[in-house]
């Protein structure tokens, strides 16, 4: 019987960034896959609203990420959830960005969910993010308190990449000991190589190149001697399987890596289901 770890690498979910070239690693989805949006503080929703229109019609589950910092006011928040609203999107991705100083009132993500719920909206499915690992610039302290906030609102969280699957499990333990019971989408890399994770960092912005690696320090180190999710993968399999850590899927930070995501993916399904027959 196939373990629910790698069942799940299926089905996971995309993150793809919108830049030059991210039609062609449409191309290389899988029929139906789900996508997120990422919304930098750069290019901004001018960017992330066209790649989303072009994703649903292509028939892709999309999820925008909804940058609260980047967010002007009720007004243009109530206008971007009718865009979304319109374009057939019923799941959106909150977070606070990172831009450096709110373009409106939205400090943070906990802000933008209180006006969403204060005022309406249409979407069925509301996603926020969990950090098992310390967040580059906010105390520990402050994540784990906003989390609890952010909770009450949202349906499903998805924790950002951490490469140490004991953190990770440890994190979510801790999670679910203090009440916080929402489905959990686990995050990790797809593979990428350094010299396209610098070329993404060069085009979604001077200003947001620096701040891109610092995050992804980790996943630029590993590029650069051929990391795979494999390992990370194996080591949260059995935790994947407890009920109590509610773990519905992956989500895979593609840097819009599709066609070497995908190759990897298909030949680790092959592999375990050829493991999984020999072991009978």
């Amino acid at each position: 019987m196939e373990r629910a770890a790698i069942a799940a690498l299926r089905t996971p979910r995309f993150e793809m960034v919108p830049m030059r070239g991210v039609e062609e690693a449409i191309d290389h989805l899988p029929q139906g896959a789900i996508v997120t949006v990422t919304c930098s503080p750069t290019h901004g929703f001018d960017a992330t609203v066209p790649l989303v229109r072009e994703l649903r019609r292509r028939g892709h589950p999309t999820v925008p990420h909804l940058a609260a910092r980047m967010v002007e006011g009720p007004d243009h928040l109530a206008q971007l959830i009718d865009t979304f609203d319109e374009l057939g999107v019923n799941d959106v991705f909150v977070i606070a960005g990172d831009a450096e100083t709110p373009r409106g009132p939205y400090d943070g993500a906990l802000g933008l969910l209180e006006a969403m719920h204060d005022n309406g909206h249409p979407f069925e499915q509301i996603g926020i993010t969990g950090y098992p690992e310390r967040h580059a610039v906010i105390p520990d302290t402050q994540t784990i308190a906003a989390m609890a906030d952010k909770a009450r609102f949202a349906t499903y969280i998805v924790s950002q990449i951490c490469f140490d699957a004991t953190t990770v499990e440890e994190w979510i333990a801790a999670m679910r000991a203090r009440g916080i019971d929402l489905p959990l989408h686990i995050g990790i890399p797809g593979v990428v190589d350094r010299t396209r994770l610098l070329r993404i960092s060069g085009r979604i912005g001077l200003r947001d190149a620096a701040r891109f690696l610092t995050k992804q320090a980790g996943v630029a180190v590993r590029a650069a001697v051929g990391y795979t999710p494999d390992r990370l993968i194996d080591g949260l399999t059995d935790v994947f399987e407890r009920p109590e850590s509610r773990i519905v899927g992956w989500h895979v930070f593609s840097f819009n890596e599709i066609a070497r995501t995908n190759k990897w993916r298909t030949a680790l399904l092959a592999r375990r289901l050829e493991e999984e027959k020999e072991t009978g």
